[in-house]
């Protein structure tokens, strides 16, 4: 992947979770500067974790675009939200599942840049995509999805092993891109959907 695309995929990430930050926040009823801590922890939470763990600069600090898409998205969101009669959950929910897709390709393509084996990067990418939804959901007091038997971090699993079989098999990055997008996407928005859940202590009836 070029780094212009790395680069362009990286701001469309932090917009989308960004955006989804500021959602949650005001169905929190999260008043003043509270919306920009939430929606920057959600969106630069997870790559910085990443960052640290890979012992690289931190993405926001070398590279300041990446705030000015994060504050551009949430003073967007926050007038889409004063000027729209009724803001639906399900938008947060979408767009929380799209950015985590984005920031789990995100993870392991900046993992595979910096040398590391696949496993290291379904690993980093995994933590991209939940880490700054979780701090986001602990600052708003919420249970975070993560920590739920519905299907969140594993759907997020699920489309970075698509993103491996693709690139094993020496498919196209676009093609693997766009397999982890949907597998990601489909499964988060699908186990809201259908109920999907990962209960491993389940007892057995009988």
């Amino acid at each position: 992947m070029s780094s212009d695309y790395f680069h362009f995929l990286n701001l469309i990430g932090v917009a989308f979770f960004a955006i989804a930050g500021t959602l949650l926040g005001y169905e929190k009823k999260v008043g003043g500067f509270g919306i920009v801590v939430v929606a920057s922890v959600t969106a630069l939470g997870g790559g910085s974790l990443r960052d640290l763990l890979l012992n690289q600069p931190v993405f926001w600090v070398a590279d300041p675009t990446y705030l000015y898409s994060t504050y551009a998205a949430t003073i967007t969101a926050i007038v889409f939200i004063r000027y729209l009669p009724h803001v639906s959950n399900y938008y947060f929910l979408l767009i929380d599942a799209i950015g985590m897709a984005i920031f789990n390709i995100v993870g392991i393509e900046k993992s595979l840049i910096e040398g590391t084996g696949m496993l290291i990067a379904l690993t980093m990418g995994t933590t991209t995509g939940i880490f700054g939804g979780l701090i986001r959901d602990v600052i708003c007091r919420e249970v975070p999805s993560v920590m739920r038997s519905e299907m969140y971090a594993s759907a997020c699993v699920s489309g970075g092993l698509a993103y491996a079989v693709l690139f094993q098999f020496g498919a196209p990055y676009l093609w693997c891109i766009l397999g982890s997008l949907f597998t990601t996407v489909f499964i988060r928005m699908g186990a809201l959907h259908w109920n999907w859940q990962l209960e491993f202590f389940k007892k057995r009836q009988g």
